[in-house]
């Protein structure tokens, strides 16, 4: 059976000090601090996990991506945003249960809060009671040893007017010793009193204390076990998250295995094809030569798609002083 520590280390010399069980609270008050402190960073952390979940399902919906890439490209492109789209709405539900998971720890935290206030109260009734029966006590206690001194020096008085004062004078001394006496005897009796009424007020205070101290204990030792619990799930959830996201680029990774050059080229060709044979090659046309073969009303257009052979000239534009070309002859002005 483990040991109590609490309630063995706690104590103090001084009946009235607070001093350990004040520790203790202090200690307690920490623990839930802390607790509200990994509450608040899981929130902080769901918000930015929402926060980018979201961002990246805008990215993937909204941000054109290669959007005119055909065929097996085009897909692994499709599969690209469609797995973006997925890792953003991984983010998003981690977002929702790292908030489920920082209620459960308020949850925790002011249950433990709403036990110990049920202890605490106790406590603070016997610390109050245990208080003012001590400061009655010191009180009954003073008084008390204030008519022990009024009864000596009562007695003393006595002693001192033997054979120095009247029978009358001797007959007050010895009333007023009397009175002293029985003033000590009923203050004797007071404090008698107060120290038995503080003894069963201290026994009462030192029981509830030890209970206090191992429910605070056991308290404490859940609050470490769950905080230390939260912790190790709230990393396997991020564990987790990773996971899922390598999962999703896993599947972007086999898309692009699927991705065919040669078919992607091929595709392209046969969508945009414009055809297989080249233009003919552009040759010279004599302008001179056309006009003389031209014949009214006859159309000597070539045929579609064929260019007509045209003729040569017969003498070559070197010629410094005339140039002929079947028939006509130009003059060739310096």
């Amino acid at each position: 059976m483990r040991e109590t520590l609490f309630k063995n280390n706690f104590w103090c010399g001084d009946l009235i000090s607070t001093t350990g069980y004040d520790s203790i609270i202090q200690h307690l008050n920490d623990g839930r601090k802390n607790c509200k402190e990994f509450e608040d960073f899981l929130k902080e952390r769901a918000l930015i996990e929402e926060r980018y979940g979201k961002e990246l399902i805008n990215l993937s919906r909204k941000k054109p991506c290669g959007q005119t890439e055909l065929n097996t490209l085009r897909r692994a492109l499709e599969v690209f945003k469609q797995q973006v789209d997925s890792v953003g709405q991984s983010h998003v539900q981690l977002a929702q249960i790292l908030r489920e998971e920082a209620k459960k720890i308020e949850d925790f935290r002011e249950k433990q809060k709403l036990h110990r206030k049920k202890v605490e109260l106790i406590m603070d009734a016997i610390h109050k009671n245990r208080n003012m029966q001590h400061k009655k006590t010191l009180e009954a206690k003073r008084l008390y040893e204030q008519r022990c001194r009024d009864k000596d020096e009562a007695e003393q008085a006595v002693h001192r007017s033997t054979n120095l004062v009247t029978a009358k004078q001797q007959e007050k001394l010895f009333v007023k010793l009397a009175q002293t006496k029985t003033a000590l005897e009923d203050s004797d009796r007071v404090y008698q009193m107060n120290i038995g009424a503080l003894e069963r007020i201290r026994e009462e205070w030192q029981n509830e204390h030890i209970k206090a101290c191992e429910f605070f204990e056991s308290q404490e030792c859940d609050r470490i076990n769950y905080f230390r619990n939260a912790l190790w799930l709230h990393v396997n959830q991020l564990s987790l998250e990773c996971v899922k996201n390598d999962d999703s680029y896993e599947e972007i990774r086999k898309s692009l295995e699927r991705c065919s050059i040669e078919k992607d080229i091929e595709c392209f060709v046969n969508i945009r094809r414009t055809g297989t044979l080249p233009p003919a090659p552009v040759v010279y046309e004599n302008y001179y030569n056309s006009q003389k073969n031209a014949v009214p009303g006859r159309n000597n257009a070539p045929a579609p798609g064929r260019r007509p052979k045209l003729p040569i000239p017969a003498s070559g534009p070197v010629d410094p002083e005339y140039c002929t070309v079947d028939g006509y002859s130009l003059i060739h002005h310096h």
